[in-house]
Parts: structure tokens; sequence; C-alpha cells
């Protein structure tokens, strides 16, 4: 795909020998719609709007509520929106996807509440704590107002989505239905941390931009100085701040007690409502999301939670629904309005209307590189055939100018490993990715990565030109047999799609700190030198690397800012200040296979989308 280049949706390799060991596309599919607009609630009323209303907690604390909902006689199903950043936004009122007058209009009582310690609200703002509660006591004072018909659902993306999900373990029999978008359950390990690593570029700049009552503004400071700050510890210090939830996450690196009350990643059995999630293949919470669907789907607390669960995934950054995303042009079926897929949600459960919500399949995936919509039944696909692509090299594979690739034969007995030196002083630079939420902070989406692969400290494994499409829907694992001089230190990959002029676009990447490399709930030191199996979690994608194009693989030790700077110390990581220079090791060998894992879709027939 080129850069702001739309490549065409048409399937046109069908049934095809691919090269380099890889299976046909799936057949060509019928354009889907998102909505049918003569079906959707139409704006027939007039909006009567109410500010600062009080609504008491079970604490006695007030919380403030901005509520939208038709000027007319009668009752109505209400939407709820718990938020931190304003409720008196100029989005929350009539921009984007959550706009409330867009569904008072249509007939729905739109709350938009401040959370606890935030902008009118009462009380101390705590990250995460005290959602649960305070949800379901509004849900509680809403359906007992005499404009509500007893019908809630609740709407809003990353923390105003999280807040949806820890109201509903708490279970108000209002609760109807729920749109949590790019969002997650799991706080400690995709909102926080990601298989031991601190996520430095998201965590710094959010806490504080939440610290106090209003928003806080970023632009004024130095990031990049702010970043290098050691120890990661104090970096609030940075910015002139002293944040009491930050230094209480830099203090719990594993998964403890601190956790038990401010991570709720096991609890999707509690849900007990139907819910809607979207979110994007670039968001930094893909992953939670992706788990706490096939989890909810499992376990949900009822059937209507279970069979009632839905997913949307496009091509997107933690800003659902727009295109351009970082530097690439999806086409137009990537732009997509969201308001009119949520209002079709909320017309069938809160207003009962037969719209065809029910019919819909479980999974609506947007598959990059064809740049297309399609249904899918399940997640992950049944029918993905798990192919391993093994590093190859004849130990010069550092930068995309040396040797490494990657290929569908495994290596030979003896085969020359790669090495090279990390230098925490001089991380590779987060180019793009799963990142959040400022892009002038840290890039999010995707982006060329030629700039990164110049660098002797990446190696880079790259594949022949392919020959037919090749589509990868779903999990995505990097094996790595690798080992270090330091008594401590992180292993990187990314999966990028390599276009026949060179550009690079990042697909996906992962981490693990070497300590966490068997459990995230206790530290296992390394011994220096020693060969260890190490499993990356490249969370998921959907993408059709096309004719031409090569698939490739890029092993590293940093990613930063978007993840903090192992310091090979050994020493702990949110007080460490002392740097040393680590020595890598890739090994890959019959007996040490280093390979990536992809989820190759074959050319199986699947469900023909609906056209509604």
């Amino acid at each position: 795909m080129s850069r702001r280049a739309v490549v065409s949706g048409v399937l046109v390799v069908l049934g095809l020998g691919v090269g380099f060991g890889s299976a046909p596309l799936v057949g060509q599919r019928a354009q889907l719609s998102h909505y049918d607009e003569s079906r959707l609630s139409q704006p027939r009323f007039r909006v009567r709007m109410e500010h600062n209303v009080r609504v008491p907690m079970r604490d006695g604390t007030e919380l403030s509520a901005d509520i939208y909902r038709p000027d007319a006689e009668g009752q109505f199903p209400a939407i709820l929106v718990r938020t931190p950043y304003s409720n008196n936004a100029v989005g929350a009122i009539s921009q984007t996807h959550y706009q409330s007058i867009f569904y008072a209009e249509r007939g729905y009582a739109v709350v938009q509440q401040d959370v606890r310690g935030r902008y009118d609200s009462d009380g101390v703002f705590y990250t995460f704590r005290n959602e649960p509660n305070d949800g379901f006591d509004t849900d509680e004072w809403i359906g007992r107002q005499p404009w509500s018909n007893g019908r809630i659902g609740t709407m809003g993306q990353s923390y105003f989505g999280l807040t949806q999900l820890l109201q509903a373990l708490k279970g108000s029999k209002y609760l109807t239905a729920m749109i949590p978008n790019v969002t997650t359950l799991d706080t400690y390990d995709n909102w926080i941390y990601k298989a031991g690593a601190f996520q430095l570029g998201f965590a710094l700049p959010w806490a504080v931009y939440i610290d106090g009552r209003t928003n806080q503004e970023l632009t004024a400071y130095r990031w990049p100085a702010v970043f290098q700050h050691l120890p990661i510890a104090t970096a609030d210090e940075a910015a002139g701040r002293h944040i009491a939830c930050y230094r209480d996450w830099v203090r719990h690196p594993t998964r403890d007690a601190y956790w038990d009350e401010n991570s709720w990643e096991h609890a999707q059995d509690q849900i007990a409502v139907p819910s809607f999630s979207i979110s994007g293949w670039y968001d930094i919470f893909l992953q939670g999301l992706l788990t706490d669907h096939v989890e909810i789907t499992k376990r949900g607390k009822t059937e209507a939670a279970r069979t009632g669960r839905r997913v949307m995934i496009g091509p997107w950054v933690h800003g659902i629904g727009r295109n351009p995303v970082g530097e690439v042009d999806f086409g137009p079926e990537a732009a997509v309005d969201l308001s009119r897929v949520q209002v079709r949600w909320y017309d069938y459960w809160l207003k009962g209307r037969e719209n065809g919500v029910a019919d819909d399949p479980p999974i609506k995936i947007f598959v990059m590189g064809v740049n297309s919509w399609r249904y899918e039944r399940e997640w992950p696909l049944a029918r993905t055939q798990y192919t391993k692509y093994y590093f190859r090299s004849g130990g010069r594979a550092n930068s995309l100018n040396g040797d490494g690739a990657l290929s569908a034969d495994p290596p030979k007995a003896q085969e020359a490993n790669d090495t090279y030196t990390y230098d925490p002083a001089r991380p590779v630079p987060t180019l793009g990715g799963n990142n959040c939420c400022w892009t002038d902070i840290v890039p999010m989406g995707p982006f060329d990565q030629r700039a990164a692969e110049r660098r002797d400290d990446v190696l880079v494994y790259t594949s022949p030109e392919l020959t037919a499409p090749v589509e990868i829907t779903g999990p995505i694992t990097v094996m790595l047999y690798a080992a270090t001089s330091a008594k401590d230190t992180d292993w990187t990959a990314k999966l990028v799609d390599v276009e026949p002029n060179g550009y690079a676009r990042n697909l996906q990447d992962g981490i693990v700190r070497a300590r966490y490399r068997a459990s995230t709930k206790q530290a296992s030191a390394i011994e220096p030198g020693k060969v260890y199996e190490y499993t990356i979690d490249l969370w998921a994608t959907s993408n059709v690397f096309l004719p031409g194009h090569r698939i490739r693989v890029e092993i590293s030790s940093s990613n930063f800012p978007r993840f903090d700077r192992n310091l090979n110390t050994g020493e702990d990581p949110g007080t460490g200040t002392a740097m040393v220079r680590a020595t890598q090791t890739v090994h890959h060998t019959a007996q040490y296979p280093s390979h990536l894992v992809l989820p190759v879709i074959p050319a199986a027939v699947g469900d023909r989308p609906s056209t509604r």
C-alpha cells in the first residue's frame, strides 16, 4: 500500500498457488453496509437541556450530569456516558459519534456525567477504582426518573468505555445494552503494562492530562526530555507534577494486590447484557478488547450477553471511524459514520425495532490491503491455518541491508546466529503503531518503518516477493530463542508489510520483558548468556499481503517511548537509573528455530456479508 494511496478492494487472484508457502485468499465478497438510513430513528424531537443535575452516590457524594432529552411528554430510553474529560465539551454535545443532541433528537434521553472528582462532580478522582459503584448508582438513579422508560444503554470510548464495563459488573436491573469502544477490562496488562513493560508513551501523558479536576494542557512540555527522565517512577516531576496514580502504577509492575483493586481482566463472567465494541487494528487496547470478546461469548453471565456480543474493527487508531490513518489512506470504506452505526444498535435493544441487528454475525472486520469490510462468525477464525515462517540468515541480519530472510523451510542444524548491541541510551524510536492518544507526542497508526530498519540494532528478516495475495487475520506470535549478556533485557518484534517500492508499513508489534517471560505475577531472573525461549505476542490484525509485497519481521530490544527502556541491570525498573549496554544474540538453528506464526486464511467459503 502506497503512502496516502488507495488500494483497490477487488480480489483478483483466486485459487492460485501462493508463493512462499501460503494459501489463497478468501473469495470476492459483496460490499458491506453498516446501516440502512431508512430504518434508523429519525430526528423528530426538539431537545430539552438540563445542566449540572446532581446525582447522589451511596456515600453521599454528588456527581454532575448534563441531560439532553426529547422536549415531549412520555418516557424514553436513556443513554449514559460517564467521562473524566468533561461532560460539557464540544465533542460531547455536537460533534463526533458521542453527540448528545443527535441521539436526543431521535428519541433518547442522553445523560452525560462527569465521573467522581472531575469537572463539576464532587469527590476525589482516582483512576478506575470508583467506577463500578458510581456507575451502578447512576444507573439506578436514571431508572427511577419520570422521563425514563427503565431501559438504559451506555456509550463511550476509552476511559468512558471502561466505565461502562465496570458498572455492568454490578448488574443494575435497568442496564439493557452497552457500546464500550476501544477499551478493555484489563487495566493492568493492556492499559498500563504489556508483558511486563511499562507503556510509558501512553501512561505518562495520560496521567498528566488527568492530573487535577480538569484536563491539563500537554503541548507546553518538551516530551522527548520528559520521556528520557530517570527513574521513571518520578518522570512526572519532569512535567512539574506529582501524580499519585502514576506513581502507584510504576510501584506495582507485577500483577499484585494493588491490581486486584484496579484491574478486572477475569470478570467477563459478570457481564449480563449485550455489548457492541468498536475498535481499530492500531488501537492501544485492541488486544484486551479481543480477549474480552472471546471471554464474554464463552463465559458471559447470561445468554443475552453471550449471544448478543458484537465487535467491529476498522483500520483505525484510538480515534475510531476516521480515515486517513497515520500515513495511509485506506480508501472510502474506511471512514464510517459511527453515530448511525450506534443508533441502529440502540434502536434494536432500547426501542425494540426489528432492524437486522439480531441477525448480524458477531464479527465485522476491515481487511487492510484490499481495504474492504466483511463479516465473520467467530474469533479467531475457525478456518485459520497457523503457519510458521522461520528466521534465516548468514549471521548478518542487522538492518534492512543485511541478509536476514523469512522462510517456510526450518533452519539447518547449524546456522549462524545474529547479534546486535542494545544501548538503553540510544533506543529504537517508536514509529507509529498501537499507541495513544496524542499524535504530536507519540505517533499512532501505520508509518514507514525504514528509518528504524536502517539501524544495526534492528534485525530484519524479509520474505521473497509474493506471487499471489496472502491474507492473515487473527493473532500473531513470534517464538524467539535468544540470549543476552545482561541481567535483564527486553525483546521486541514487529510485523511489516513491504511494498514493491520499499515502503514498509507496520501492522503490529509486541514486547516481552525477560524477567516476566513466564509470568507477570512474579519476576524470574535470567542467566546472562543462556538461551531462553520467549513468546512475543504481536496481538492481531487483518491484512492482505498483495502480490509483489514482502512479509517482514523486525527484532530488537526497544520501542521508545511507547515502552519504557529496559536498563539491562536487573534493578527495579521503576527506580533504576544506571544503564549498561547488552550484547543480544538471536538463534535460528534446528535446536533453536526462532520463527513467526501467522494466521493465514485459506480460500474457504465464508459467510457472505449482509447488504442491509
